[in-house]
């Protein structure tokens, strides 16, 4: 159990070094743009590793990472970078949880929010739920990856289910920072307004939806 949490500082410590960098890149879109750009393919794959090391390192605000990726690359090239970015990250963190188990994941989220996640995935139908908490905003979808690994789900079945959950996010991102570089921003706000208030209901209601989807998985379970 040592290895993981020497990785995540081998990260921070990284980050810390390079601190000014990344910073400018998240307060100034222009430059991430115009930085990522001249390097090319470097660039993309750069863009991919940063998406990845942001689901593995949960706290950090991915949306600001995809929407940074909508604005240097455009719609459709954003989007399939974010994925692949978040696919390598979820299954990291997928593979960490299956083999670091119950006692890791509970001492990062606590016993009671994994056991609640818990009773709405672990029957018949916890495909479903796991879809279903990757699909509503709110939820900590990165962190759900850590669950999902001390299920019973496959791993193609979890690649299958979160990444389908994942994708409007995405495209979502991805179209808001597209749209702004274009200097569409009244469709950039309009779909940054739904995303907001979906998110803000998402984590309001959090308790109630995970209530919600835990009867519906468990009926003709």
């Amino acid at each position: 159990m040592v290895g993981f949490p020497l990785f995540i500082l081998a990260i921070l410590a990284g980050v810390w070094v390079f601190r000014a960098e990344f910073l400018g890149f998240f307060r100034d879109r222009e430059a991430l743009r115009s930085w990522i750009l001249a390097q090319g393919l470097v660039g993309m794959l750069a863009f991919v590793g940063l998406q990845t090391i942001q689901v593995v390192l949960f706290v950090l605000p991915g949306e600001v990472v995809q929407v940074a990726g909508g604005y240097a690359f455009g719609f459709w090239t954003a989007t399939a970078l974010s994925l692949s970015g978040i696919t390598l990250g979820s299954v990291a963190n997928f593979y960490v949880g299956r083999i670091l188990g119950r006692p890791f994941v509970e001492g990062v989220f606590g016993a009671e929010k994994v056991a609640r996640l818990e009773v709405a995935t672990s029957s018949g139908r916890g495909a479903a739920g796991f879809f279903l908490f990757f699909l509503i905003p709110g939820i900590p979808k990165d962190a759900l990856c850590y669950v999902a690994g001390m299920s019973r789900l496959s791993l193609p079945l979890f690649f299958a289910v979160s990444m389908a959950g994942r994708l409007p996010g995405i495209l979502g991102s991805s179209f808001m920072g597209s749209a702004s570089q274009n200097g569409s921003w009244k469709a950039a706000l309009a779909v940054f307004g739904i995303a907001f208030l979906l998110f803000f209901l998402g984590l309001v209601f959090k308790e109630r939806i995970e209530a919600l989807v835990a009867r519906a998985t468990r009926k003709k379970s």
